[in-house]
């Protein structure tokens, strides 16, 4: 499947870019061609005009009933070789059309029109003329016609040559296009590829974490009903069960309907001012029955400085959403350290930036490996493989999710996380807010 999107990325890119180059191409060819034409017909009307001025008119003789005349000898006698260098050519006709002098070495059967604008014609198969033809007149007689020509190839030559250049360029082109557009593709791929692995084993996790507890309700369901003379004391063991993994399918769900909000964006936080010391107090009381039963001891730390500035430790946040990202921090803390162990919540301001204030998480509990700490945020991530069969997981009714939503609330609020722990010597989350 993503093979086949990826040719199918870089056949579009490629087509695209063909398209684009074969227009450009085009576009510079037309270009210069005209730009030539317009070149050939400036000189040709350049050489009609100096050759005009330099006619030689003879008067009109009215004894005679002569009109006014151009003395071909005269006017012409040493223009033909010049022009010839430039590769135009001359022609004079009297003003009834007929050729009376010509630099051509033979005559060219080309009708006479009158063209100050320039015309192509096709002397012969092989011979094309750019060409202009101007009529010359003086006290408003006609005097005859000046046609000048231009070789057609001075055109064609350049142009042909253009045209080879701008196709070798454009297939070269095409071709890294092509390489680069396949390479691209791949680029472009990866995030999906790796978003549809992600979405894959998210869906897979999902699925296996519901899959349990709904097993479990439904034999405990089927034992009760198969139960001809049901014992009160069972049915009510069962009906516990059920009631507790009942708030763990509703938990999970709850933890999977606000991913998924924060993917879509559809979930805005709300920001109002938060005081941060009195809402990690509001934390710590709503978990200190469960530290009590371990028992763990929890503890409350803010530095003298912010002590000193309450206002240095109120944050804009989502409210809900912060209490949220502290419960799973310290309730993970407590899960993880062992009786008679400490959990410290400690506020501070951060060393590296004055205006963001940070809380560190710290246990003494029994620490993360090395290799688990780039995984820890990621969605159903355990640092047991044993997932499932991890017996503290199933007791805190844990999904794998928390840290990755604790990870999600910190940068909704602009903040970092970042976790550090040792084996056997404990585990400290820090998060980093800004304040104000």
């Amino acid at each position: 499947m993503f093979q086949a999107t990826r040719r199918r990325l870089a056949l579009w890119y490629t087509a695209v870019t063909a398209v684009l180059l074969i227009v450009f191409a085009s576009g510079v060819y037309l270009y210069v061609r005209t730009t030539l034409i317009e070149r050939i017909d400036d000189t040709l009307s350049h050489v009609v005009e100096v050759v005009g001025r330099s006619l030689v008119i003879e008067p009109a003789n009215p004894a005679r009933g002569l009109p006014p005349r151009v003395n071909i000898e005269a006017s012409f006698r040493d223009d033909s070789d010049s022009v010839e260098d430039d590769h135009i050519d001359l022609e004079w006709f009297d003003p009834a059309g007929t050729l009376l002098w010509s630099t051509f070495s033979s005559t060219l059967e080309i009708p006479l029109h009158p063209n100050s604008n320039g015309e192509t014609v096709h002397v012969t198969e092989d011979l094309l003329l750019r060409q202009v033809t101007q009529r010359i007149e003086a006290g408003g007689q006609l005097l005859g016609y000046l046609r000048v020509s231009h070789p057609w190839f001075e055109v064609t030559k350049p142009t042909r040559q253009l045209i080879r250049d701008l196709a070798l360029g454009t297939a070269l082109l095409v071709g890294t296009v092509a390489g680069i557009g396949w390479l691209l593709s791949e680029l472009a791929m990866a995030p999906v590829r790796e978003s549809y692995q992600r979405l894959k084993q998210f869906t897979a996790d999902a699925s296996h974490e519901l899959r349990n507890p709904i097993a479990v309700i439904q034999t405990n369901v089927q034992v009760a009903l198969a139960d001809a003379e049901p014992d009160p004391a069972m049915q009510q063991q069962q009906l516990k069960v059920i009631e507790r993994l009942t708030r763990r399918l509703g938990r999970l769900v709850d933890d999977l309907l606000f991913l998924a909000r924060q993917d879509s964006g559809t979930k805005l936080a709300r920001r109002e001012a938060i005081a941060l010391p009195v809402l990690l107090e509001e934390v710590l009381e709503e978990q200190e029955s469960i530290a009590a039963d371990k028992p763990v001891s929890l503890n409350l730390e803010i530095s003298p400085e912010l002590q000193q500035l309450p206002d240095a430790v109120q944050i804009q946040g989502d409210r809900d959403q912060l209490i949220r990202l502290f419960t799973n921090l310290i309730g993970n803390a407590i899960q993880y350290t062992p009786a008679n162990g400490k959990v410290t919540v400690s506020v501070s301001r951060n060393k590296h930036n004055p205006t963001h204030v940070q809380v560190q998480v710290r246990d003494t509990g029994t620490g993360i490996p090395a290799e688990s700490l780039p995984y820890l945020f990621d969605r159903f991530y355990r640092v047991d493989p044993a997932r499932t069969s991890d017996s503290r997981s199933k007791a805190s009714g844990g999904s794998g999710l928390g840290l990755a939503i604790a990870k999600v609330i910190t940068e909704n609020h602009h903040g970092q996380i970042q976790v550090d722990s040792e084996l056997g010597k404990g585990t400290v989350f820090t998060v980093t807010l800004p304040a104000g």
